[in-house]
């Protein structure tokens, strides 16, 4: 586990390029993922292209506050995200709701996820997991980018080639700076073959619009229980599995907390839901941003940073994603979590009387398989647990 330091806990941290450029590419995977869905959710509620805006501006703010905050306080990475399971059942489960039903419901959840951090329900749940399991579960969730990585070579052969190629180069002689030699390369090679198109980006400040909450009974246990469920089984569970698999030990219950607080603070402009990240937190957690565990925290305040850069200005930010190349996105994502996605593998597979167990769980999370609304994530650690009780031996005496 990582080491909790002692002496001035609220001491600046040194920040490098690594730091930077970890933290650059964690919101840059984060947004071009998945921000079109926020943008699906809010048109849902019925919300007008200002207050989608809004609805951004304030998960940038809610993300960037508790980033920058909890991993400055425990000194660990500690990276927060939007619910993007979440925010796909708000997309089809809003339509004909009031836009102020739909802040009931953020509200409701928020205080459910409030309830599970204030009496430690869900820290005494991820205690049962395992370590293997939790990493199998870990590289299963990041499985995906590592394969549209390679596979964006069909559609970007020159692009990705080149960042493939300066990645192993870098990898073998400068590896601390390897992703960030891999953006610069894709960047340059990308503007050299005219693949990023800045016609439709610009910037414009977005200020969030309060709505006031409406609550519904039907609406609160349709709509809002789900979202409490998927947001903790597919988003928080990860999570937390993520940090433990790299070894961090930051207690469960304050994140729970935390981000259930700027839920609840936010929700009314539109801050669906703030938790744990997983994947973009895992690219803060790697070897390349810092051989040293416990010198890499400061990638999560960076991103927390450009979470409060994205926030500002709203839903804006979403074009000057959208003028990179999908090739160069992907492929920066899956390269920036190929060590994590191994030292994963290994550790899920290193303990040969959970080795069945383990790859059943990567392998049902892998799959990407959504059952009942809920996500992959969740039956792959449901079916490693129910494995590994089968297939573990009896204990006597």
């Amino acid at each position: 586990m990582a080491r909790r330091p002692t002496g001035r806990r609220f001491a600046l941290p040194r920040i490098t390029l690594s730091h930077v450029t970890a933290g650059f590419v964690a919101v840059l995977v984060g947004y071009t993922s998945s921000a079109v869905i926020i943008f699906q959710a809010a048109a849902a509620a019925g919300a007008s292209p200002a207050q989608i805006g809004g609805w951004l501006s304030a998960l940038g703010l809610a993300m960037g506050v508790t980033s920058i905050g909890l991993s400055l306080h425990f000194r660990q990475p500690i990276l927060t995200a939007w619910s993007t399971p979440g925010a796909a059942l708000l997309a089809v489960s809003l339509p004909g709701l009031p836009l102020s039903e739909a802040i009931g419901i953020f509200l409701f959840s928020a205080v459910l996820i409030l309830i599970c951090g204030i009496t430690g329900w869900f820290a005494r749940l991820m205690q049962i997991i395992p370590q293997s399991i939790a990493a199998a579960m870990l590289a299963g969730v990041l499985l995906r980018f590592g394969l549209e990585a390679f596979a964006s070579l069909e559609g970007d052969f020159v692009l990705v080639l080149a960042m493939f190629l300066t990645y192993l180069a870098a990898k073998r002689w400068q590896p601390r700076y390897a992703i960030v030699m891999v953006l610069l390369v894709g960047l340059g090679v990308a503007a050299a073959l005219g693949e990023i198109d800045t016609h439709q980006a610009g910037l414009t400040i977005t200020a969030p619009q309060p709505v006031w909450p409406t609550f519904s009974l039907s609406s609160l246990i349709g709509v809002g229980v789900p979202l409490f469920v998927v947001t903790m089984a597919s988003q928080n569970a990860p999570g937390v599995a993520t940090l433990r698999a790299a070894g961090y030990d930051a207690p469960i219950s304050p994140l729970m907390i935390w981000t259930g607080l700027a839920t609840l603070v936010l929700a009314p402009f539109g801050a669906f839901s703030v938790c744990l990240a997983a994947i973009t937190a895992a690219i803060c957690m790697g070897p390349e941003v810092d051989p040293d565990r416990d010198r890499r925290y400061p990638a999560a305040i960076c991103a927390g940073g450009f979470y409060l850069v994205a926030g500002l200005f709203g839903g804006s930010i979403g074009t000057l994603f959208d003028a990179l190349p999908s090739g160069l996105v992907l492929a920066i994502a899956g390269l920036a979590l190929l060590s994590t996605i191994g030292g994963s593998l290994h550790r899920a597979l290193l303990e040969s009387h959970q080795r069945e167990p383990a790859l059943i769980t990567f392998l049902v999370t892998g799959s990407g398989v959504t059952l009942f609304g809920v996500g992959a994530a969740f039956w792959g650690l449901a079916a490693g647990l129910l494995s590994l009780f089968v297939l573990s031996p009896p204990r006597h005496g």
